[in-house]
């Protein structure tokens, strides 16, 4: 029966009232929501909202603003803007230097190797590829929401996380969820890992079987509106766009870009897709009805992150029309999971949140033509001029072990070897790097750890270093600057159009109102907590956003 209620839901949208969701007034909310859904969306800047305004269903994130708790000035505090450092972030309620995912991929000096944020080779690939599953939640170092939910109930509460990317799964579910799934594009299969089970739950499998992603990848990708009406966005034809197998207009015939051979398709292409989103939905529908999500007194938690908007924005940029296209299509698909939800579990037993795990900058090339300051830093050419100055005032030697992210990690052996004092040797990086063009700030792990930044972008700075991850030297770019990208058309900063977001709460007793004061996104969690009448997870840092409760 379930099975059929999923083809149902899956195949037929109209099934279910457009507006019911947010028309659902007169059933009277629990004491506490039977379910949480965390949604999050990958670089959803918060102008967003209102630059596609008049183009958003009724039924979708208009309802949410007009209907919910529209926190206007909600931002991350920390510098390095990355898609899992913003799920950890949300989930833990701590910043990067207690929760310890400072980027998505940093640097191990005792091994020698750069490590990504939640491979874990002690599990294996649940349901795909060899390496495609081995992954888990063992380098963040905080509980999360999930966690501390299900230790208050003695784990009778179910937490699940899906994502077509495994560190938004993983890390927004915790450690003790019931399941994390992530998007296999080897086998064009929803995986895990044997960190959660031994085998995938017989509904995944059904799913699976289902062959959606065959389905998607079938379909040509056109506007969904006339061409002529994305007047927000740059034309169809603009020079700031990497573009899809070279590809940058409309229309996209996925099936075709998907088989560049016979036999064999190249499923990551679904993530350059709207598409993408509407799997992801699929799955989500799919979890909801198996696994009785806010079907009893125990809260369940499911997080969906909604990530194909992160490799859309690699591939056209912020300003493109398959952008603004793709948050519309995900705009529908969201008016139809919320329908979904009130005549499943109920908006009243549902307390939904939105957010994103951070924005994305403009083009610099783009800022530059109309007259504003910015700029592109090659961090491979400075460097390359950094390791000859070091040749030349210390003696030859391999001083950098590795850049990532605005952080350079130095060789710490040699410098021991050499007689050096690191901090003397840090100050010396510091000062050589403050003289490229582009570099605002430079700032040594020393000085992070020896002084008390309370504001500006040092606090940034040192609240996402974490001593035994960070780099030697951070660096901190001016307003405008991006680091170089040499294959796609998506930027980050430290500053406005990456780390201010769109956070939204509604349902459940959700009021109706706007936050215009600054929110800190380390306040999602405790917030969350205050709700379940639970303790906030271990790390966390975050205030309870009072007007939401009091």
């Amino acid at each position: 029966m379930k099975k059929a209620q999923i083809i149902l839901i899956l195949i037929s949208g109209a099934i279910l009232s457009s507006n019911s969701f947010a028309q659902n007034h007169t059933r009277i909310p629990p004491e506490k929501p039977t379910l949480i859904i965390g949604i999050v969306i990958d670089q959803m800047r918060y102008d967003y909202i209102y630059r596609f305004w008049d183009k958003y269903s009724a039924g979708g994130i208009k309802s949410m603003v007009q209907g919910g708790t529209f926190c206007k000035n909600a931002s991350y505090n920390y510098l390095i803007n990355e898609t899992a450092v913003g799920h950890a972030t949300i989930s833990t309620g701590a910043l990067p230097s207690h929760h310890g995912i400072i980027s998505n991929n940093w640097y191990v000096s005792l091994q020698d190797k750069t490590v990504y944020c939640v491979e874990d080779d002690r599990v294996n690939t649940i349901g795909g590829g060899y390496e495609a599953g081995r992954y888990s939640p063992r380098k963040l170092l905080a509980s999360t929401l999930g966690d501390e939910l299900k230790l208050a109930n003695n784990f009778r509460s179910k937490v699940l996380g899906i994502a077509l990317d495994n560190p938004a799964a993983i890390l927004s579910a915790g450690h003790t969820a019931d399941y994390a799934f992530w998007f296999d594009t080897e086998s064009g299969n929803w995986i895990t890992s044997s960190y959660y089970v031994d085998s995938l739950p017989a509904w995944v499998v059904e799913f699976n079987e289902k062959k959606l992603a065959d389905t998607y990848l079938g379909r040509i990708w056109e506007p969904l509106l006339p061409i002529t009406d994305y007047t927000e966005s740059f034309p169809d034809t603009n020079q700031y766009e990497t573009g899809l197998n070279g590809r940058s207009v409309f229309p996209y015939d996925l099936k075709k870009i998907s088989t560049p051979r016979r036999n064999e398709t190249d499923y990551s292409i679904i993530k350059y897709t709207p598409f993408g989103n509407v799997l992801t939905k699929d799955l989500a529908i799919a979890a909801i009805v198996n696994e009785e999500l806010g079907k009893d007194e125990y809260t369940d938690i499911l997080t969906i992150g909604f990530s194909a908007n992160e490799y859309i924005g690699k591939a056209f940029g912020p300003n493109s029309v398959e952008m603004e296209d793709a948050l519309l299509r995900l705009d529908r698909e969201l008016e139809h999971f919320f329908s979904f939800v009130n005549e499943y579990v109920g908006k009243e037993n549902t307390l939904i949140y939105l957010t994103a795990d951070h924005g994305l900058a403009y083009n610099p090339v783009y800022l530059e033509e109309n007259r504003i300051p910015a700029g592109e830093f090659n961090p491979n050419a400075a460097l390359s001029l950094l390791a000859s100055y070091l040749n030349i005032i210390y003696e030859r030697g391999d001083w950098i072990k590795y850049y990532y992210a605005q952080q350079l990690y130095l060789n710490h052996e040699l410098i021991e070897d050499a007689r050096i004092p690191l901090q003397d040797f840090q100050e010396t990086v510091v000062l050589f790097l403050l003289q490229f063009e582009g570099v605002s700030n430079a700032v040594s792990a020393h000085t992070l750890q020896t002084a008390n930044f309370s504001d500006g972008i040092f606090r940034n700075i040192q609240n996402g270093y974490h001593q035994k991850r960070s780099g030697d030297v951070i660096i901190n770019l001016a307003p405008g600057w991006t680091e170089k990208s040499y294959n796609n058309s998506s930027y980050h900063s430290s500053y406005v159009g990456d780390n201010h977001v769109p956070l939204i709460f509604y349902g459940w007793k959700i009021k109706r109102t706007a936050i215009n004061r600054p929110v800190n996104i380390v306040d999602v969690a405790p917030t969350l907590a205050y709700f379940l009448d639970i303790s906030k997870p271990n790390a966390a840092m975050g205030a309870i956003i009072l007007e939401l409760v009091e």
